[in-house]
């Protein structure tokens, strides 16, 4: 393989945004990539193993795969191969190449440059004084984090942090292993993505998981797609919603920007994809503002209550409301005070486009509502959703077929994670069944969730960090502060596959840990094992790695942490980590007494396919505390942004995967060679004195008064409402303040940043006087 060079950006080209999705350029692009990492036989093993019912979950997305039999031999997206193959690359980090580029050098390195340099070899650590990691061997590397946590005042000075990568089986040991030692310090992704979508559906349905399935999706009379871009974040569910346009339901897109992938989809594994014109997604696309998502369902809201006015029983279903929900008065008088004045300011739509919606939704008996960030990372992201749910429950559109609510989650296993335990504040219910099973009392005092963990790391109350998959430093807001706070700790400790940012901010001693990817073949002395994920729909499948270690010095997830739990809290409790090392078998033992719906785990998870969970939802049960589905109140304050400043969203380019570039384009918004690129309304350019490529900061403006500035960002003129500018994280991660959080799921508020474009030659002008 070549050296990688850092790209920089100082190359930027920019073409007309895209009008379709997919089709021969999406196939071409991903082989390119794939062939770029690793060789022509790896790929071809990657690409036909990939989401079959033998193989191995794509490590990227939670998207569903049809059922076995139904599943196409190149059941995968664009995305899918890219991030399945730049885990597959031949390229090798090693001990040599710590030796030639010290620390405080890869600090200075790009996410991108980062990422492109390989897979881990070995434990590597990097003790206090140094700047340079060095090999340690396994034993030590163990001993030395378990000491550490031996040695903390109180387990809570730990912090546990995984993202959704991880699977089942070493979630589950990873919650128990810091629930035995005394924590319920387990922050992770959820915490700065969906949290606010399981609050609200916690509080309104009494879970906080998606309702619907893959066929539920296909069976719709009418979609909604709301704060998500499927073409570049999931691009396989542009074909299941291919499948609805065919089977006769509609698709409303709902989104600041138009996204190619929702205008038109050429499926690559159809005629119609390949030569025809493709499949036009969606039916009418609403250009909101960013933040205004609850005036609009507020607004359709009003808008059904006044139809049922107009020809009562017809527009409402009574019997639904009245013997499955409560609240449903205190709901209707709030919703009958919404003015509209209020909501076409806050969503900058016309009351014609929201009534051409509400015709949709009258002629429609089947709806489901799907989501993603879009609605999540806003203050008042959690009433927002609960106000979805008010519009589903207004016609009975939930529990029962071919409706209900769909929050998408971005990563493989970050439902997964959750359900066995990843959570801080876990119910009282799962913690006693952990006692029953395994013989301790876990502590019953909430943890740290990500935000408050940055802070505890800041103020000093936590000392040691360890992180299982994901790139927390990339991952979080106020890139600043959480740098500084991760430095101020003993110790930090990285699972990873591979080099990323936060390897490079370290605490006074950092490891790094390399294990196995999702795709590698994972044999233990029980034999070759497989592990399990849970989808964005609650399916929970096996997924078995196919391809040979990227060194014979890496160790499963699972092994690592049982080897630490061993070295951290010998045989007290007596819990067996050496058997759930050797046999991943006897962790799904376990699992299938300790969490729900799991029965007979190992027989039903060897079935191709798996197994759904059940959701007491679809079967009109609601675990709230009344037993019923709540219609609640929501309140909404516009954004509104001071004269001369723009309300910024952090978002995806297509050539991502979370924090991680595999290139510096964004080819369907028509962006190439740079990613600091800042998109503004040629109306708003005009305003703010601006033109096209001119190089900017942007500098956040909120309450505590502190600048945040990301420097050196060129403007591109682009179709995003007025008032409104969109730029890529985690560059933009920085202008995030930490304290600015959705209210009650303290999610960082990414999507709704008020910043100011500060042009370069006036910063300069200001430094020099």
């Amino acid at each position: 393989m070549n050296a990688i060079e850092d790209p920089g950006d100082e190359c930027l080209a920019v073409t007309p945004p895209k009008t379709w999705a997919t089709g021969v350029p999406g196939v071409a692009h991903a082989i390119q990539y794939s062939l770029g990492q690793t060789s022509v036989r790896r790929t071809a093993l990657t690409l036909l193993n990939i989401n079959q019912a033998k193989g191995f979950d794509c490590p990227g997305c939670a998207w569903p795969e049809p059922a076995p039999g139904q599943r196409h031999r190149n059941e995968y997206c664009e995305n899918g191969a890219k991030h399945v193959n730049d885990e597959a690359t031949s390229r090798r980090v090693t001990a040599d190449f710590f030796r030639r580029h010290p620390i405080s050098e890869l600090a200075g390195k790009s996410d991108y440059w980062l990422n492109q340099q390989g897979r881990l070899t070995e434990p590597v650590v990097k003790r206090p004084g140094s700047d340079h990691y060095e090999p340690i061997g396994w034993d030590e590397a163990l001993g030395l984090l378990a000491d550490e946590l031996r040695a903390l005042e109180s387990p809570d000075e730990a912090l546990f942090y995984t993202s959704g990568r991880l699977n089942n089986e070493a979630a589950f040991l990873l919650q128990l292993f810091a629930r035995a030692f005394g924590t319920n310090n387990l922050p992770d992704c959820s915490n700065l993505c969906h949290e606010s979508s399981g609050a609200a559906l916690n509080e309104t349905l009494g879970i906080g998981k998606g309702s619907v399935s893959l066929q539920d999706i296909h069976d719709a009379d009418l979609i909604f797609v709301v704060g998500q871009n499927p073409g570049t974040n999931h691009p396989r569910m542009l074909s299941s919603l291919e499948e609805t346009k065919r089977n006769g339901g509609q698709v409303v897109a709902v989104n600041p920007l138009p996204e190619a992938g929702l205008m038109r989809f050429k499926h690559p594994q159809k005629p119609r994809g390949v030569i025809g014109r493709g499949t036009v997604i969606a039916d009418q696309f609403l250009q909101i503002r960013p933040g205004g998502d609850l005036a609009l369902f507020q607004a359709l809201n009003l808008l059904l209550l006044q139809a049922e006015d107009a020809a009562p029983g017809t527009v409402l279903d009574r019997g639904f409301i009245d013997t499955y929900t409560t609240g449903f008065d205190d709901f209707a008088e709030h919703a009958r005070e919404v003015a509209w004045s209020d909501v076409l300011a806050a969503t900058g739509l016309t009351r014609e486009e929201i009534e051409r919606v509400h015709q949709r939704v009258l002629n429609s008996e089947k709806v489901i509502v799907c989501w993603a960030m879009g609605l999540t990372q806003h203050k008042h992201g959690v009433p927002t959703i609960r106000e979805v749910v008010n519009f589903l429950m207004l016609r009975g559109n939930i529990g029962r077929p071919g409706a209900g609510v769909c929050p998408v989650r971005g990563h493989s296993n970050v439902q997964g994670d959750r359900t066995m335990g990843i959570w801080e504040r876990m119910p009282q219910s799962f913690l006693d069944a952990l006692e029953r099973e395994f013989g301790f009392t876990p502590p019953a005092e909430h943890g740290l969730d990500s935000v408050d963990s940055i802070r505890a790391m800041r103020d000093g109350h936590a000392k040691v960090f360890i992180g299982v998959a994901g790139n927390f430093v990339r991952a979080t807001p106020d890139s600043d502060v959480t740098e500084e706070a991760m430095g101020r700790c003993r110790l930090t400790a990285h699972i990873s596959t591979k080099l990323n940012r936060s390897h490079t901010v370290c605490g006074e001693t950092a490891l790094i840990l390399p294990t196995l990817g999702r795709s590698d073949r994972d044999v233990q002395a029980g034999g070759e094992q497989f592990v399990t994920v849970e989808d964005s729909m609650s399916e929970v499948h096996a997924s078995r790695g196919r391809l040979a270690p990227a060194s014979p010095h890496l160790l499963s997830e699972v092994a690592i942490i049982s080897r630490l739990a061993r070295r951290t809290l010998g045989d007290e409790p007596p819990i067996p980590w050496e058997e759930f090392e050797g046999d991943y078998g006897t962790i799904r033992d376990r699992i299938s007494r300790v969490v729900a719906g799991f029965d007979d785990f190992n027989t039903r998870v060897a079935r191709p396919g798996g197994f759904r969970l059940p959701n007491p939802v679809n079967e009109r049960r609601f675990p709230t505390p009344s037993g019923k589905a709540v219609f609640t109140r929501n309140d909404f304050e516009v954004v509104r942004a001071p004269e001369g400043h723009l309300i910024l969203q952090t978002l995806r380019s297509h050539d991502q995967w979370n924090t991680i570039p595999y290139a510096m384009n964004d080819r369907y918004r028509g962006i190439h060679h740079a990613r600091r690129v800042v998109l503004v309304n040629t109306e708003d350019l005009q305003a703010l004195g601006l033109k096209e490529r001119d190089e900017v900061d942007l500098v956040s403006v909120w309450r505590d008064g502190v600048e945040r500035r990301a420097p050196g960002f060129r403007v591109v003129a682009y179709p995003t409402p007025r008032g409104s500018a969109a730029a890529y994280y985690p560059e933009t991660n920085v202008l995030v303040p930490l304290d600015s959080v959705a209210d009650i799921s303290n999610t960082p508020t990414s999507k709704s940043v008020v910043v100011r474009l500060e042009p370069v030659q006036e910063r300069a002008g200001t430094w020099a006087g």
